[in-house]
């Protein structure tokens, strides 16, 4: 199986050479990054309340998830051969309209079946601009700086899962459930506005490549044989897998189980997402001459460990509240290492087809936690399912890296 591509990926455009414009472009492109969150986060504090609302179970409820999770997974395979064929800003403009358009439908949405369906077509909407900003990285930075980058688009990134639950509860005390899709509309909205008004095209009309199926079929023949790309990819898939059986337990699990209030959810979650953010600067401030995967394996452990202390916590019922926020709160910050390093590790090495990179990249890691998030409804218990899940999927992320990744491997094409 081959290792590297047999193209050499262009050298990336230097379209921003100011400090200010530097620091406005990595904003706009965590908050692209910023989409899942923002739509995932904002509605987890009126989960209860839905379930209520629409005379519904919590599986219901959950599936609301699941369906946003599919079309986030599979949305994503759209995006990229169509994102290097016609540049990244036009494909951006139709997944955001697509998102605005579908959290309308979610806040008039009249039966849970109904939202069901229009999450997934949010969640198409919103996977483009997590697909496309992570191309437009690999088109102006070099392979070099692609950690740094990746960890300060987490600063932004990670701050949407600090505000956002906070945002949701208050907003649901005041407005009820229905508000938290008025804001995600506003987002949506700046953001368009913002993709139009201020963010460059990245990708030169010379570096674009033919949309047909021999060009589609060569690109996808690439990643998927090379076992590093694939191997970060699937690493970074099911550490996602466990931080959304995590996301989507949490309010069931804290609110119901061990009956924290609304507020006190909202802060609980905001300071789990910390360490996230924490950890991601300082993964973007190490050294280079520690290698990404050694950072990666590291974190893989630790989510492992974390995973064993979750599930032990909730199997035998000791520790409480506290042992069970103890462990989401270790597995959350090491997906602070993992999700930077693992996607630097993907994309450096595929430069020249970096929209359906990222487009396999992304895919890989929501199909992966759409699957294991639909299995959480099985059990009545939310905490044993959310403790299994995130244990056997750490487990099976640091199996992988093992068996994919190493010194000799981490190389740019």
């Amino acid at each position: 199986m081959s290792t590297a591509p047999s193209n050499v990926a262009a050298a990336p455009q230097v379209l921003v050479k100011s400090p200010a414009g530097h620091l406005e472009l990595l904003v706009w492109l965590g908050l692209l990054q910023a989409f899942a969150p923002i739509s995932i986060d904002m509605y987890l504090p009126a989960m209860p309340q839905m379930e209520r609302v629409f005379h519904t179970t919590a599986a219901s409820v959950q599936l609301t998830m699941v369906t946003f999770l599919i079309g986030y997974a599979l949305g994503q395979a759209l995006y990229g051969p169509i994102t290097d064929r016609f540049g990244r800003k036009l494909p951006l403009y139709t997944s955001l309209g697509l998102f605005v358009a579908s959290s309308i439908g979610c806040l008039l949405s009249p039966t849970i079946e109904w939202m069901a369906v229009f999450r997934l077509f949010q969640a198409i909407g919103a996977c483009g601009g997590s697909v496309i900003s992570r191309a437009m990285v690999r088109d102006m930075f070099p392979p070099s700086e692609l950690r740094r980058i990746f960890s300060m688009l987490i600063l932004v990134l990670g701050v949407s899962p600090i505000i956002a639950p906070l945002i949701g509860s208050y907003l649901l005390l005041w407005f009820g459930w229905t508000s938290s899709f008025y804001w995600q509309v506003l987002i949506g909205t700046i953001c368009l506005l913002g993709a139009w008004l201020r963010l460059p095209e990245s990708l030169a009309p010379a570096s674009r490549v033919p949309l047909n199926v021999a060009s589609m079929k060569s690109a996808y023949g690439r990643l998927f044989g090379d076992k590093v790309f694939l191997g970060a990819s699937f690493v970074g898939g099911f550490g996602a897998a466990g931080m959304f059986a995590y996301i989507t337990s949490a309010p069931f699990v804290f609110m119901n189980v061990y009956k924290i209030s609304t507020q006190s959810f909202g802060w609980l979650f905001g300071g789990v997402a910390a360490g996230m953010v924490a950890a991601s600067q300082i993964n973007g401030r190490m050294s280079h001459a520690v290698p990404l995967w050694r950072v990666l394996r590291v974190a893989n452990w630790a989510q492992f460990v974390a995973g064993l202390i979750l599930l032990g916590c909730v199997l035998t019922g000791s520790g409480g509240v506290a042992g069970v926020a103890i462990g989401v709160f270790i597995f959350v910050s090491a997906q602070g290492f993992v999700f930077p390093n693992g996607s630097a590790i993907a994309m450096m090495r595929h430069g020249d087809i970096a929209g359906t990179a990222s487009a396999v990249l992304g895919t890989n890691q929501f199909l992966i936690a759409a699957v294991t998030t639909a299995m959480l409804g099985f059990v009545k218990d939310p905490a044993i399912p959310m403790a299994v899940v995130i244990a056997v999927c750490s487990f099976i992320a640091l199996a992988i890296n093992y068996a994919t990744l190493g010194r000799r491997l981490e190389k740019p094409a």
